[in-house]
Protein backbone atom coordinates (compact mmCIF):
# COMPACT_ATOMS: atom_id res chain seq x y z
CA UNK A 1 0.00 0.00 0.00
CA UNK A 2 0.99 3.62 -0.75
CA UNK A 3 2.67 6.22 2.22
CA UNK A 4 1.92 8.79 0.26
CA UNK A 5 -0.02 8.26 -2.62
CA UNK A 6 2.46 9.06 -5.45
CA UNK A 7 4.70 5.92 -6.46
CA UNK A 8 8.07 8.38 -6.87
CA UNK A 9 7.48 9.79 -2.91
CA UNK A 10 6.96 6.17 -1.96
CA UNK A 11 10.17 5.28 -3.80
CA UNK A 12 12.38 7.60 -2.85
CA UNK A 13 11.21 6.80 0.52
CA UNK A 14 12.00 3.35 0.52
CA UNK A 15 15.48 3.67 -1.07
CA UNK A 16 16.28 6.47 1.64
CA UNK A 17 15.56 4.21 4.25
CA UNK A 18 17.60 1.39 2.86
CA UNK A 19 20.32 3.78 2.84
CA UNK A 20 19.39 4.83 6.48
CA UNK A 21 19.58 1.10 7.40
CA UNK A 22 23.40 0.76 5.59
CA UNK A 23 24.45 2.93 7.51
CA UNK A 24 23.19 1.97 11.09
CA UNK A 25 24.50 -1.88 10.00
CA UNK A 26 27.68 -0.60 9.01
CA UNK A 27 28.24 1.67 12.34
CA UNK A 28 26.58 -1.11 14.60
CA UNK A 29 23.72 1.41 15.67
CA UNK A 30 19.99 1.33 16.19
CA UNK A 31 19.05 4.60 15.68
CA UNK A 32 17.85 5.52 12.42
CA UNK A 33 17.63 9.54 13.38
CA UNK A 34 21.71 8.69 13.82
CA UNK A 35 22.17 7.29 10.65
CA UNK A 36 19.92 10.16 8.90
CA UNK A 37 22.53 12.68 10.98
CA UNK A 38 25.45 10.39 9.35
CA UNK A 39 24.61 10.64 5.95
CA UNK A 40 23.33 14.73 5.90
CA UNK A 41 27.08 15.96 7.82
CA UNK A 42 29.28 13.55 5.22
CA UNK A 43 26.82 15.00 2.09
CA UNK A 44 26.93 18.56 3.29
CA UNK A 45 31.05 18.11 3.68
CA UNK A 46 31.44 16.60 1.00
CA UNK A 47 29.40 18.98 -1.18
CA UNK A 48 31.13 22.01 0.02
CA UNK A 49 34.20 20.79 -1.32
CA UNK A 50 33.14 20.07 -4.72
CA UNK A 51 33.30 22.21 -7.76
CA UNK A 52 29.32 23.39 -8.47
CA UNK A 53 29.65 20.97 -11.24
CA UNK A 54 31.16 17.83 -9.72
CA UNK A 55 28.32 18.33 -7.02
CA UNK A 56 25.33 18.57 -9.41
CA UNK A 57 26.84 15.71 -10.91
CA UNK A 58 27.26 13.77 -7.88
CA UNK A 59 23.81 14.86 -7.04
CA UNK A 60 22.06 13.84 -9.93
CA UNK A 61 22.67 9.87 -8.63
CA UNK A 62 21.46 10.08 -5.81
CA UNK A 63 17.38 9.20 -4.93
CA UNK A 64 15.52 12.41 -4.52
CA UNK A 65 15.46 12.50 -1.10
CA UNK A 66 18.88 11.96 -0.65
CA UNK A 67 19.81 14.85 -3.09
CA UNK A 68 17.11 17.09 -1.54
CA UNK A 69 19.72 16.43 1.61
CA UNK A 70 21.96 16.56 -0.49
CA UNK A 71 21.18 20.33 -1.72
CA UNK A 72 19.81 21.65 1.81
CA UNK A 73 21.60 24.78 2.65
CA UNK A 74 23.75 24.68 -0.30
CA UNK A 75 24.79 28.26 -1.64
CA UNK A 76 26.94 27.33 -5.03
CA UNK A 77 27.94 31.02 -5.14
CA UNK A 78 29.73 30.59 -2.46
CA UNK A 79 33.72 29.85 -2.82
CA UNK A 80 34.23 25.87 -1.90
CA UNK A 81 35.53 24.89 1.05
CA UNK A 82 39.60 24.02 -0.29
CA UNK A 83 40.71 22.09 2.80
CA UNK A 84 43.52 19.82 2.07
CA UNK A 85 43.69 17.66 5.28
CA UNK A 86 42.04 14.55 6.42
CA UNK A 87 41.65 16.28 9.91
CA UNK A 88 39.94 19.10 9.03
CA UNK A 89 37.69 17.11 6.85
CA UNK A 90 36.84 14.90 9.80
CA UNK A 91 35.94 17.18 12.14
CA UNK A 92 33.50 18.81 10.78
CA UNK A 93 31.91 15.57 11.11
CA UNK A 94 33.17 15.19 14.95
CA UNK A 95 31.83 18.62 15.42
CA UNK A 96 28.32 17.80 14.22
CA UNK A 97 28.63 14.27 16.60
CA UNK A 98 29.96 16.79 19.79
CA UNK A 99 27.14 15.59 21.98
CA UNK A 100 27.81 11.89 20.83
CA UNK A 101 31.44 11.76 22.71
CA UNK A 102 31.78 7.94 21.64
CA UNK A 103 31.32 8.31 18.15
CA UNK A 104 34.44 8.16 15.47
CA UNK A 105 33.97 10.75 13.26
CA UNK A 106 36.60 9.16 10.44
CA UNK A 107 34.76 5.88 11.28
CA UNK A 108 31.37 7.60 10.47
CA UNK A 109 32.29 9.41 7.33
CA UNK A 110 33.75 5.99 6.05
CA UNK A 111 30.80 4.10 6.94
CA UNK A 112 28.51 7.10 4.80
CA UNK A 113 30.83 6.89 1.86
CA UNK A 114 30.97 3.14 1.51
CA UNK A 115 27.14 3.52 1.21
CA UNK A 116 27.08 5.95 -1.50
CA UNK A 117 29.97 4.07 -3.50
CA UNK A 118 27.72 1.01 -3.47
CA UNK A 119 24.85 3.19 -4.89
CA UNK A 120 26.32 5.50 -7.01
CA UNK A 121 28.31 4.12 -10.53
CA UNK A 122 31.97 3.91 -10.08
CA UNK A 123 33.06 6.65 -12.58
CA UNK A 124 30.96 9.08 -10.45
CA UNK A 125 32.66 7.65 -7.52
CA UNK A 126 36.19 8.23 -9.00
CA UNK A 127 35.14 11.84 -10.39
CA UNK A 128 34.52 12.89 -7.06
CA UNK A 129 37.22 11.41 -5.67
CA UNK A 130 39.37 12.54 -8.41
CA UNK A 131 38.69 16.49 -7.15
CA UNK A 132 39.55 15.91 -3.62
CA UNK A 133 42.69 16.23 -2.06
CA UNK A 134 45.12 13.25 -1.41
CA UNK A 135 44.57 13.02 2.07
CA UNK A 136 40.72 13.76 1.76
CA UNK A 137 40.03 11.08 -0.59
CA UNK A 138 41.93 8.22 1.63
CA UNK A 139 39.02 8.24 3.47
CA UNK A 140 37.01 6.67 0.57
CA UNK A 141 37.61 2.68 0.39
CA UNK A 142 40.22 1.80 -2.43
CA UNK A 143 37.16 -0.46 -4.02
CA UNK A 144 34.51 0.74 -4.88
CA UNK A 145 31.11 -1.88 -5.23
CA UNK A 146 27.91 -0.51 -6.88
CA UNK A 147 24.70 -1.62 -7.94
CA UNK A 148 25.41 -0.40 -11.12
CA UNK A 149 26.02 -2.79 -14.00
Amino acid sequence: MSQTGTAAFDSTVQTTNIWLDEIMEEMGWFDRHRAYHALRVVLHTLRDRLPVNGAAALAAQLPLLIRGIFYEGWNPSRTRIKERKKADFVYHIHEAFRDAPFVDAEEVTRAVLRVIAKHVSNGEVESVKLTLPHEIRELWEEETHTLWF
